[in-house]
């Protein structure tokens, strides 16, 4: 499978204006043979917590709406996030839509992020998001949930593939590098980690730094097109890799949750 990971120089709060940058990258890699494009957190506004003015309704949301028009107009899946009403806050959400245009997998991000005041505006998810696409099972987070393995040790039981957007600033991008890496190692499985660049509204910081690993914790191979990073993976590649060096099987689940 062919994955993009789109490395978004987010304008912020301008829906439209980052609307058409999307489609622009989603057009470069459709040209790359890109099975599903990836975009960093809050894809279309950057990490707002301006809720009455970004939050859309889940019935009616013109994110997931245009993102599925551009699914079918290029024939390739997407995954992109996008602030949803829930009571007088918001969800912050990754929204997983197919080739068709239907959405296979919407994922609440149950780690707010409290440094920053994320929880004083958005609610925290309470359910685990893994979508079925092309043979893989693809499990959905967002941001700070990277620093929490329980998570993607969970995720892990069932997915090949766990990806994180983010919009993570370059002051702790060390930590994201690591984090990545380790989430990779400890499951044996490929994460990918999709993270904006440039400087949004709230004068922070980002740096170029989408990156996928594999279960040995290794760079993935991948081909550098302007903001995009075009990476190929098999499935078969873990399974090998696992057959000769397999520690996950060696968890002991029941005790961590006494000791937890």
């Amino acid at each position: 499978m062919k994955i993009a990971l789109i490395s978004l120089n987010q304008i912020w709060e301008d829906k439209d204006k980052n609307l058409i940058l999307c489609e622009k990258n989603i057009q470069k890699a459709v040209e790359g043979k890109a099975d599903l494009i990836i975009f960093p957190e809050m894809t279309l506004t950057g990490f707002s917590n301006n809720i009455p003015f970004i939050v859309e309704n889940i019935e009616d949301s013109k994110t997931i709406k245009e993102f599925s028009s551009l699914a079918k107009k290029y024939n390739t899946a997407l995954v992109f996030g996008v602030a949803i009403k829930d009571g007088d806050k918001a969800l912050n959400k990754a929204v997983f839509i197919d080739k068709n245009g239907s959405v296979l997998g919407k994922y609440s991000k149950i780690h707010p992020f409290t440094f920053a005041g994320e929880d004083k505006y958005f609610n925290a998810g309470n359910s685990l998001e893994i979508v079925n696409f092309e043979n893989f099972k693809i499990g959905l987070t967002i941001c700070y949930d990277l620093r929490f393995p329980e998570l993607y040790s969970s995720l892990a039981k069932s997915c090949d593939l766990v990806i994180n957007i983010a919009n993570w600033p370059f002051k702790r991008v060390a930590h994201w590098n690591t984090l990545l890496k380790a989430r990779a190692i400890e499951n044996q499985i490929f994460i990918a980690g999709i993270n904006r660049v440039g400087v949004d509204g709230n004068n922070l910081e980002y740096c170029e730094s989408s990156n996928m690993f594999n279960a040995n914790g290794e760079q993935v191979y991948f081909e550098q097109i302007d903001e995009m990073k075009l990476y190929e993976i098999e499935k078969d590649w873990t399974k090998e890799f696992k057959s000769k060096f397999n520690t996950t099987n060696d968890r002991k689940v029941e005790f961590y949750k006494e000791i937890l």
